[in-house]
């Protein structure tokens, strides 16, 4: 476990883009909205873990999965927090297919982001250090 404060900017940023998206309706609130909550959360996680990109994203993604299917339940409801605004934006109301496509893709193009800085920097350390 090791800070990385690079990653938690990273999830600020997101976080700011988030809460300034759950002010608008339609699209880029329901779509767009679940695209980049998966990648903040990636950028959470990895500001605290040392865990593979993969691990991450698969957790994640894990995570978002089950958070859907359980408003297929009357989890909030039986918690007592169906009236509760806070509670419905963040666990969400209905259940939707599309909401898991912008789940694995947002996590699919975090993971692409991620590799592709890897390979750029190891690419750029191994021609300048020698």
């Amino acid at each position: 476990m090791k800070f990385q404060s690079k990653y938690f900017l990273a999830f600020i940023f997101l976080l700011i883009l988030e809460i300034l998206i759950a002010q608008t309706s339609g699209f880029i609130r329901h779509t767009f909205g679940d695209f980049l909550v998966v990648i903040l959360l990636f950028y959470f996680v990895k500001s605290f873990f040392n865990l593979s990109n993969k691990t991450i994203g698969l957790s994640v993604l894990l995570f978002a999965y089950i958070v859907e299917f359980l408003q297929l339940t009357p989890l909030l409801a039986l918690l007592g927090l169906e009236n509760n605004r806070m509670a419905v934006i963040i666990f969400g109301a209905t259940f939707s297919i599309g909401d898991l496509v912008a789940y694995t893709l947002g996590i699919i193009i975090v993971l692409l982001i991620e590799s592709s800085f890897k390979l750029r920097y190891s690419t750029y350390f191994s021609k300048n250090i020698f």
